[in-house]
């Protein structure tokens, strides 16, 4: 569908190098029906899922730890982020995509999954849409250590945490990460766990 308060639009490619920053320019029609020329960036970087995986039994999730450039710059003295299993879908359908990341990550062979919903995160710089799911986890599931992929450059700490603690860490400060508190929330209020 296009906007028809939107015309001109141009994109320049600023960097192609980790993934695509794009500086847009366009015109904007107003609600004072004036036409303004609008420039910003947006950073593609594809799109993503993510999951979090509980058990109802044991009443706990698994989680990932792992070194996040951004955040360490940003203030976190560590750099290191506790967050739900993610991964882009590169050609996957998000489906795929979540049960090869969270094999991968996590060392869990998954194959029923529930997307809950999907969402924009950064909307004002970020072009990415995330698929969330969950899907429920039992011991038998564990065909690897997981801790992703080396080729990826990933070094990844798989946490199995009671679901209280991870509320707590959310108050806490200890998970910061979005798609986490979003996904630990689902569950609470949907009364998974």
């Amino acid at each position: 569908m296009q906007n028809e308060k939107v015309k001109n639009l141009k994109r320049e490619i600023l960097s192609d190098n980790w993934y695509t920053l794009n500086k847009l320019s366009y015109d904007y029609l107003t609600k004072k029906g004036i036409w303004e020329h609008h420039e910003r960036e947006a950073y593609d970087r594809g799109n993503g899922a993510t999951i979090l995986l509980y058990n109802k039994e044991q009443k706990t999730v698994i989680l990932t730890r792992q070194f996040r450039a951004p955040t360490y710059i940003n203030g976190n003295e560590s750099g290191m982020l506790i967050e739900a299993c993610a991964g882009l879908l590169d050609e996957d359908n998000p489906e795929d995509c979540i049960k090869k990341e969270t094999e991968e990550e996590t060392g869990y062979k998954i194959s029923d999954v529930t997307k809950i919903f999907e969402c924009y995160m950064s909307p004002g710089s970020v072009t990415e849409i995330i698929h969330f799911f969950i899907a429920e986890y039992s011991k038998e599931m564990k065909i690897s250590q997981g801790g992703g992929l080396a080729d990826e450059e990933e070094e990844i700490e798989v946490l199995e945490l009671p679901i209280d603690e991870a509320m707590t860490m959310i108050t806490t400060g200890a998970i910061k990460d979005a798609k986490t508190i979003m996904l630990l929330q689902y569950l609470r209020l949907h009364k998974l766990l």
